[in-house]
């Protein structure tokens, strides 16, 4: 198998395409055996050949050509066996009186052929040990983790809604057996399978990676030795937690991640991140990119000793008088748009690049007198304005006038104007411009938007597991799941257009089928639905074919 592109002499349109040259008599044919996408410039095209280039390894190391078995578990799933074995039905058993009809159950199919395919073609069937003879906590495994894609609910929930809606029967018990099994190995193998996954879409090659960290809440009290309370972002600062540092591509694919227990400082997980994830994969050099919150003078001291680029944000109030005399000086400042500047500034052999956008001032402005004009509010109507000291936002703008009462500051408020718009990263790369290093930490967002998947979309928290070896296998388990959401999300977006997971989360639910049985002639029916153009778009990237004709599903 190659992979070809070719080009329509009509249209500006480039299609990326794995071919499989065959004999055929005495001469040489060429067979399309994916059509990979279109691509309208330079970028897309080397996004599909690098997309395509991963399918055919794929497909080589499975030879599996074309061939795609769907999944077992989805009943109303057909597979070729199943159409040729309902052929065999006599011709009388498929004419029914349709007031003899009772529908039985009906089925969400979408998630399982779409996502549970990806599951096995990216390999996560083979995360826990000895998958040949651990089947059946492998297979739970999987529904689990589809289950979280569809509706992420508690495991008593989840297990209530595969009975319910996806007809598929697990007990409790069976899914914390599974979960015991998730351990400290396969979870090393999940992160090993995730990373290479993302790895084989940029040639093998990862030089740039985002980090982020975010804490994660329980539904407890009770701190342990991995469970601590400490600085929450849910601010739950009474409840323990751990803290979750995750590690993406530009894109937002998977990289790796790290639970840490939840009064780590975030900026301390950074280095040990680092230096693990160039020892596991042997490689030599890569740019980091993480926000303010890993800035601190130990961290980057590590970072320089191991020779590690990075960006980070800097946070331009805590540098010293001088600097930021430089930085606030606007005539520093080179104008690249319309009502946007940057300026670069050398400090401690590295450099500062900071940006003034005026929508930026803007919002900045309006979000500080919002802040004070409640402040004022508060100050006219309370007896005891001392009980607001420790809300965010309101002590920096008070003083306190005599012994007792608190007045605006309002050298402080003016003095907080001279950073509206302003924004900074501190870098010891010296190959980018200015442009391109705001640019990569602007992409930032990706981990951000990574971070809205796990916490929201796949409501991984809060967390209702109390042992840490239950708390590490949950995790894992909507790692994984994020894992299928984003590489699916990527897939749709090269290949088709762009769909937020949500989209392609309902798109994937509304793909059911009615089971109906016939009580005169004991035969159970499936009804396949219609599906919408933009799900026939997904199971076409995916290669599944879904058969729209009621068959028969068992004759009693």
């Amino acid at each position: 198998m190659f992979i070809r592109i070719k080009q329509n002499p009509k249209s500006a349109k480039k299609n990326v395409q794995i071919v499989q040259s065959m004999r055929k008599g005495n001469s040489i044919v060429q067979k399309i055996v994916r059509h990979v996408g279109a691509a309208l410039d330079e970028k897309e095209l080397e996004q599909l050949k690098l997309l395509a280039q991963s399918i055919k390894e794929k497909m080589e190391a499975e030879n599996k050509g074309l061939l795609f078995s769907p999944e077992e578990l989805a009943k109303v799933t057909i597979t070729k066996d199943k159409l040729a074995q309902s052929q065999e039905y006599a011709e009388a058993d498929y004419i029914v009186n349709v007031k003899n009809l009772k529908e039985e159950d009906r089925i969400v199919s979408g998630i399982h052929d779409v996502y549970g395919k990806l599951f096995d073609e990216l390999g996560y069937d083979n995360v826990l040990r000895n998958p040949a003879r651990n089947v059946n906590s492998a297979q739970i495994l999987k529904d689990i983790v589809m289950a979280r894609i569809a509706n992420p609910v508690s495991k008593m929930a989840s297990v209530s809604m595969l009975e319910e809606n996806f007809g598929v029967s697990i007990k409790l018990d069976q899914v914390y057996q599974m979960m015991d099994k998730l351990d400290d190995v396969a979870i090393e193998r999940l992160k090993n399978i995730s990373y290479h996954n993302t790895s084989a879409l940029f040639g093998q090659k990862i030089d740039l990676v985002f980090f982020d960290c975010t804490t994660l809440y329980f539904e407890s009290f009770t701190e342990d030795e991995f469970k601590e309370n400490g600085y929450s972002k849910d601010l739950k600062f009474n409840q323990p937690q751990v803290l979750l540092a995750l590690m993406v591509t530009k894109e937002g694919l998977p990289i790796g991640y790290e639970v840490f227990p939840g009064s780590t400082y975030e900026g301390h997980t950074l280095v040990p991140m680092i230096k693990n994830f160039r020892q596991r994969y042997h490689i030599d050099k890569v740019l980091f990119v993480a926000d303010a919150g890993m800035m601190n003078k130990e961290n980057i001291a590590l970072l320089e000793a191991e020779d590690i680029e990075y960006i980070v944000g800097c946070r331009l109030k805590n540098l010293n008088k001088e600097m930021q005399d430089q930085i606030t000086e606007h005539a520093n400042y080179t104008q690249i748009a319309e009502n946007v500047k940057i300026a670069k500034f050398a400090y401690n052999g590295q450099q500062i690049i900071v940006s003034y956008s005026a929508q930026r001032a803007r919002k900045d402005a309006a979000d500080r007198n919002k802040a004070i004009e409640r402040l004022r509010k508060k100050l006219t109507t309370m007896k005891n304005p001392k009980e607001y000291l420790s809300n965010y936002g309101y002590k920096k703008y008070l003083k306190i006038e005599g012994t007792t009462k608190f007045i605006l500051d309002e050298e402080k408020i003016q003095a907080a104007q001279i950073w509206d718009g302003l924004h900074g990263v501190i870098t010891n790369n010296h190959s980018l411009t200015s442009q391109e290093i705001l640019a990569q930490y602007n992409n930032l967002w990706q981990v951000e938007e990574a971070f809205r998947v796990t916490k929201h979309d796949l409501k991984v928290r809060p967390i209702y597991h109390w042992s840490p070896a239950r708390v590490r296998a949950h995790l894992a388990i909507s790692y994984l799941a994020f894992s299928l959401v984003k590489y699916l999300e990527y897939r749709v977006k090269v290949q088709y257009q762009k769909m937020s997971p949500e989209k392609i989360r309902q798109t994937l639910l509304n793909v059911q089928t009615s089971i109906m049985f016939d009580a005169t002639k004991n035969i159970r029916y499936a009804f396949p639905s219609k599906i919408s153009s933009e799900a026939k778009k997904i199971y076409q990237i995916c290669t599944i074919s879904r058969y729209l004709t009621p068959y028969i599903l068992k004759k009693l």
